[in-house]
């Protein structure tokens, strides 16, 4: 366990400065900021909408834009930029030298991945529940104080976390393997766009597909039940999600002994 806490402290230290670091803040800064402007500028157009549905439209700019294809990217970037600090500076070697086991390594450094991401769905969740809070203190017309939808709102985004893993794992591998841009991003790409395809279009197997599990989990958020109009529960684990997880542990410990086997340079 130490071994993995001083790996994981190092991570942080070599890539802090990196744009991968600064993603996981940037992003859901910039998005929910962005939804805070257009929400505020065009206030006009929301004031006559129940407070539901004014938390549903303010919420689904950053939602509609991450379960699409902005969370499959940063996943691949954030794989890519953990394990390129190694790459750049032709440090495998000397990282799998030290008197730290390839276990502790290995996992601190996908754990510190998986924490970025972790970073960029929380400040999602808060920024938004921040911001409309805000609009209803700058826009009394709008009647966000009115409606609570904190749980929803933390249960959706802890759902496209989840959703990320499978993915996250596939691409951590692959660029651990591969030291060049191209291969691991590449393949990433292609696979978001082929798994936002096979999504849009319903493809009932698609689930089975990881690339497209966060376009997937935005589609089967929804409880269908019956209940009052103002009230509506969030399905967290649905079969994209169980999917996602076990690909995410199967690439894993799949990874695990692939890196062990393998002399990495």
């Amino acid at each position: 366990m130490r071994g993995f806490l001083l790996s994981f402290r190092s991570e942080f230290y070599k890539t802090r400065k990196t744009l991968g670091f600064w993603g996981s803040i940037i992003l859901p800064l910039a998005i929910t900021a962005l939804a805070f402007v257009a929400v505020y500028t065009k206030s006009d157009k929301f004031v006559k909408m129940p407070p539901m549905m004014l938390w549903a439209q303010f919420s689904m700019i950053s939602l509609g834009s991450m379960g699409t294809l902005l969370l499959p990217i940063y996943t691949i970037f954030v794989a890519y930029s953990v394990n390129n600090v190694e790459h750049k500076s032709d440090t495998w070697k000397t990282l799998f030298s030290l008197p730290i086991s390839r276990w502790a390594v290995y996992g601190a450094k996908y754990f510190y991945a998986f924490f970025l991401l972790f970073i960029c769905m929380a400040l999602f969740t808060l920024l938004n529940i921040g911001f409309g809070n805000l609009l209803s203190f700058v826009k009394p017309e709008l009647k966000f104080n009115e409606f609570h939808m904190e749980l929803q709102l933390m249960q959706v985004f802890y759902k496209l976390l989840l959703s990320a893993l499978g993915i996250l794992s596939i691409q951590f591998l692959l660029s651990l393997l591969w030291p060049d841009f191209l291969k691991p991003m590449g393949l990433g790409f292609v696979a978001t766009v082929v798994g936002a395809i096979l999504a849009s279009n319903q493809w009932e197997y698609s689930y089975l597909f990881p690339y497209s599990h966060p376009m997937g989990a935005m589609r089967s958020m929804i409880k269908q039940h019956g209940g009052p109009s103002d009230h509506f529960e969030i399905d967290i684990y649905t079969k994209d999600v169980y999917v996602s997880l076990a690909i995410a542990a199967i690439v894993f410990v799949a990874g695990y002994f692939i890196v062990q086997k393998r002399s990495v340079k």
